[in-house]
């Protein structure tokens, strides 16, 4: 806290809300509404005076009492004793507020962080510009100046409200500049619901609708803004709300991607210079290019700069450094100085070779160059001093091969490139080169093969690029042989690319190869980082952890640890974050073949069942610390290897979320005899992934793992994977084929797999319950419930219980629908089954609802959704937020119901399932239709009706009335 000169504690105040006062923490008393309205005239003055005449016109207008002068006098008086002395001060016949820092005033507060998100826009960083504005959003608490009476106040509190809004209008723009137009959707609903004649809101609205794929709904705003305002102002929307309609119905492609920079050109070097030719098409990195520019600028007259870039071998280190260097070469008239170290080789060039050609291009003769390596690297500084030299270094080996050739003289600078990072460079400022964007790989290929090719088939451009991991070696190959072979098309080059197996052959052109640059990386491995190398190779998914890596290994994690990070300061491979590792996409297809030629079939194998039984002893693990007491973990395999161990539920769940990419890829890649069963099993305990974002991956998982069952004539494992196919085709809204899944489930497993057919009955009273078969859901989740209990399973009973519920309140049963909710709800929560009690408490709420009892069910509602966020579960965040919609609507509440059901559709853009989005759109298009926009909700249920009928739903006879009642309303009006 800032204290003043006295030794107090500054004021702080607060106008952007109740106008408040603090002083070390402790409030200050601001006195009477009048005396607060005195304290904000002099504040939103900024320490300029206010005479007298000017407080009093601020407190009442053209209308003061008889005493006005001696009111804010005495006004002024009480506000001095409860400030810092020399904060409020009299002079010219009037006051005035001095000496407060800047941060001493909300509002001001507000204006710095506008300044700054201004001036972040201004550099290219919209990220900041929209966390900078948000904080600054935040510092509003209600209603400016919130209870001051008087005229001053009141024309201070529209202009501060519009301020608000026009810095709410610049979040929400760079929300959409960066992408996140389904987020932006629900909350512009909102407020062109509180402003309607807003219409930068609209349209923005209409942006972040087409940008979501909802371009009839974007239409539909239009159409209710230009209905509105004929209505309510007798004018038309403004041309920028017109041009944008124009534009969506044009299918401007300029609406949907912001335009990124063009590189400037590179500057002309400077003789003496040995850098050599920079590259005609070099293409993109302009961050890169900007950033390594400022760095070697710094180094001007001050202290040597050196940049380190860093990266895989043929991701274009020395393009990059070479084309820094020209671009910088003004800046170093005295020469550039270029070196190839050869370090990726078998013979890495020796320093005192490489000082000696230095000498000799700075002027030096032959006889006079030195013959040690120290001599001349003492030379060489001694020659560099007081002159501007670049130096770029090329392909090193390590920093004991860069060190002697560094200048060491202020105003010089050097840029190595090397394939590992040089940690022990000391000053040096290091650069991780990565591959390409698509945008700038796209563009690379487009520069070498010609505009016209690639614009005929610009999608088997992408999946090319795609297929050479964006690395631009690859790129380059891959555009040379089609530049050369004018008859091939681009789709002829996809195609061969597209088979892994043949891509590195594939990928060399004359001396250029992908393979042999990899080869000289790999050639330099010690034995157990070659292994490493390897081994990892064959493990499919985008990632893999630390702790999954050392089960593939079959090594401790610190051992393990150290050979990835060897291989990762190799840049063969890359660390995605703190203890999690991958590759890039070509050099995991080279550790495969590397591994296919040097490591026997049995090691092959052995190492993908120590990570299948690492994932499975881990994935029980953590579905046992999440559901305490079920039984199931006890039914599955055994796992061959320990797994992790977790303190929590949550820990368990950010195991799962983080590893599911992984997971999923090693079931499906197990998914043959004899990991088959322990597959199986390791999808089933990962159920929790099938209700969050990765539901369609864990779908298409099901499927396989079943098909492969079946084909292996495994009926048990068939049958669990029956089980997990029904699971997932119900959170896709495929019900039909869940059903058979959960039928053909408990056919094969009555008898034999007690469990397994308590949970396939379970399913089937889920599917009849959405297919309002209530007879036989009853009879099936009755058996369900039986089955369970004699398993000794109290969670999958309380589970039965909880839908029972659901289907007792369709049969117009509240009284048991209530009580079986309420039962399962205490048996979840006696157990400490947080997430499984959200779903218990979803069941309650709905009974609750159903009779009578709206307040109690947004409560339950609004306990489930926390749990459900906490728990990633994607799917049940989006039903609950549609109950809430469905109770908000019923309480005629349709902003708030509205708000709810755009909650409800953001998380099916992930889970899928057609049926939901219908169902969410229909609700939707109900509480925009109450709230008089019309145009918009027609659109909704038009998407709606396209949605259930190509499903084949009952619901799509209802929307067609619904749609006709509306046309009919219409014409009438």
């Amino acid at each position: 806290m800032r204290e003043s000169t006295s030794g107090d504690p500054e004021p702080r105040f607060t106008l952007l809300g109740p106008v408040r006062a603090w002083r070390g923490g402790e409030p200050l008393p601001t006195g009477s509404p009048n005396q607060r309205a005195l304290l904000v005239a002099l504040l939103l003055r900024e320490g300029r005076t206010a005479t007298t005449a000017e407080l009093i016109d601020s407190l009442w207008g053209d209308k003061p009492p008889s005493s006005a002068l001696a009111v804010v006098r005495t006004y002024a008086s009480r506000l001095r004793k409860i400030l810092v002395p020399g904060i409020l001060v009299s002079e010219s016949g009037g006051y005035s507020m001095r000496a407060l820092p800047r941060d001493a005033v909300d509002l001001w507060v507000v204006r710095d962080l506008t300044e700054e998100a201004e001036r972040a826009r201004a550099a290219g960083d919209p990220g900041r510009a929209r966390d900078t504005l948000d904080r600054a959003l935040a510092l509003w608490d209600g209603e400016a100046l919130a209870g001051v009476p008087g005229p001053y106040a009141e024309a201070q509190r529209t202009r501060l409200e519009e301020w608000r809004l026009q810095l709410l209008e610049s979040r929400l723009d760079l929300d959409l500049e960066q992408g996140r137009h389904a987020e932006a959707v629900a909350e512009l609903t909102a407020l062109t619901s509180a402003h309607p004649l807003r219409e930068r809101f609209r349209e923005l609205l209409m942006l972040a609708l087409y940008r979501s794929g909802r371009q009839a709904e974007a239409l539909a705003v239009y159409a209710d803004t230009r209905r509105l305002l004929r209505d309510e102002l007798g004018v038309d929307p403004r041309p920028g709300l017109s041009d944008l309609q124009q534009r969506i119905l044009q299918a401007d492609p300029a609406l949907a991607e912001p335009s990124t920079p063009v590189a400037g050109p590179a500057a002309v070097p400077v003789v003496p210079a040995q850098l050599p030719a920079a590259v005609p098409d070099f293409t993109g990195r302009t961050a890169f290019v900007e950033e390594l520019s400022d760095v070697l600028a710094s180094g001007e007259g001050k202290v040597m700069a050196v940049s380190s870039l860093t990266g895989i071998g043929g991701v274009g280190k020395t393009a990059l450094a070479v084309q820094v260097a020209h671009r910088a070469s003004d800046a170093f008239p005295d020469g550039q100085l270029y070196a190839d170290l050869q370090g990726a080789g078998r013979h890495p060039a020796e320093p005192v070779t490489v000082l000696g050609s230095f000498l000799r291009a700075l002027g030096t003769p032959d006889a006079a160059v030195p013959d040690s390596a120290e001599e001349r690297a003492a030379l060489y500084r001694s020659l560099l001093r007081g002159r501007r030299v670049l130096v770029v270094l090329d392909n090193a080996r390590d920093a004991a091969q860069v060190r002697p050739l560094l200048p060491g003289a202020p105003g010089c600078a050097a840029v190595v490139t090397s394939r590992v990072r040089m940690l022990d460079l000391a000053g040096a400022h290091l650069v991780d080169l990565d591959v390409m964007s698509p945008q700038e790989a796209l563009a690379l290929f487009t520069r070498i093969v010609g505009e016209e090719r690639v614009r005929a088939e610009r999608e088997a451009a992408m999946e090319m690029v795609a297929a050479c991991g964006y690395l631009p070696l690859a790129i380059r190959i891959a555009a040379a042989r089609l530049a050369a072979r004018r008859t091939w098309t681009v789709s002829v080059l996809a195609a061969k690319l597209a088979d892994e197996r043949r891509r590195l052959d594939e990928l060399q052109a004359g001396d250029l190869a992908v393979k042999a640059t990899f080869e000289l990386a790999y050639g330099q491995l010690e034995p157990a980082q070659a292994r490493a190398f390897r081994l990892l190779g064959l493990a499919d998914g985008p990632d893999i952890s630390l702790a999954a890596a050392a089960a593939v290994l079959d090594l401790p994690a610190e051992y393990a640890e150290d050979l990835l990070e060897s291989l990762v300061d190799a840049h063969l491979l890359a660390s995605a974050a703190p203890g999690r590792y991958r590759f890039h996409d070509l050099v995991r297809l080279f550790a495969r073949a590397c591994a296919e030629r040097d490591e026997g079939p049995a090691e092959r194998e052995a190492s993908l069942a120590r990570l299948l039984d690492f994932h499975l002893a881990t994935a029980t693990r953590a579905y046992a610390v999440e559901r305490p007491g079920d039984r199931l973990v006890e039914h599955l395999h055994g796992a061959g290897r320990p797994g992790l161990s977790f303190t929590g539920a949550r820990e368990a769940q950010d195991w799962l979320y983080a590893e599911a990419g992984s997971l999923l890829s090693v079931v499906r890649q197990s998914a043959r005899p004899p990991l088959l069963g322990r597959a199986v099993d390791t999808l089933w305990a990962a159920l929790d992934l099938s209700e969050g974002s990765g539901a369609r991956a864990y779908e298409e998982t099901a499927l396989a793992l079943c098909d492969a069952a079946r084909a292996a004539g495994d009926r048990r494992a068939e049958a669990r994977a029956l089980v997990t196919v029904a699971h997932a085709h119900v959170i896709s809204g495929r019900f039909e084929e869940a059903d058979g899944a959960a039928a053909r489930a408990v056919e094969l497993s009555t008898g034999t797999d007690p469990l397994t057919t308590a949970w396939a009955r379970y399913r089937r009273g889920v599917i009849a319950q959405y297919q309002r078969r209530l007879a036989d859901g009853d009879g099936y989740l009755a058996q369900a419930a039986d089955g369970f209990r004699a398993c000794g399973d109290r969670p999958g009973e309380a589970m039965a219980l909880s839908l029972l519920s659901r289907l007792r309140m369709a049969a117009g049963r509240p009284d048991e629908a209530v009580r079986l909710a309420r039962q399962g709800m205490e048996m979840y929560d006696a157990m400490g089954h947080a997430l499984r009690g959200a779903n218990a408490r979803y069941a309650l709420a709905l009974a609750s609802a159903a009779t009578g009892e709206p307040a109690a069910a947004l409560r339950l509602l609004g306990e489930a959704l926390e749990v459900f966020r906490g728990g990633r579960q994607l799917f049940w965040q989006s039903m609950t937020h549609y109950r809430m919609a469905e109770i908000h609507l019923a309480q005629d509440a349709p902003a708030a119901a509205a708000a709810s059901a755009e909650a409800a559709l953001i998380p099916l853009d992930e889970v899928g399932g057609d049926v939901w989005r219908a169902n969410a759109l229909t609700l939707l298009g109900r509480a925009l239709d109450r709230l008089g926009q019309s145009g918009r909700a027609e659109s909704c249920w038009r998407e709606a009706l396209t949605l259930y009928e190509g499903l084949g739903a009952d619901e799509a006879r209802d929307l067609r009335e619904l749609l006709h009642e509306g046309a009919a309303s219409a014409s009438a009006s």
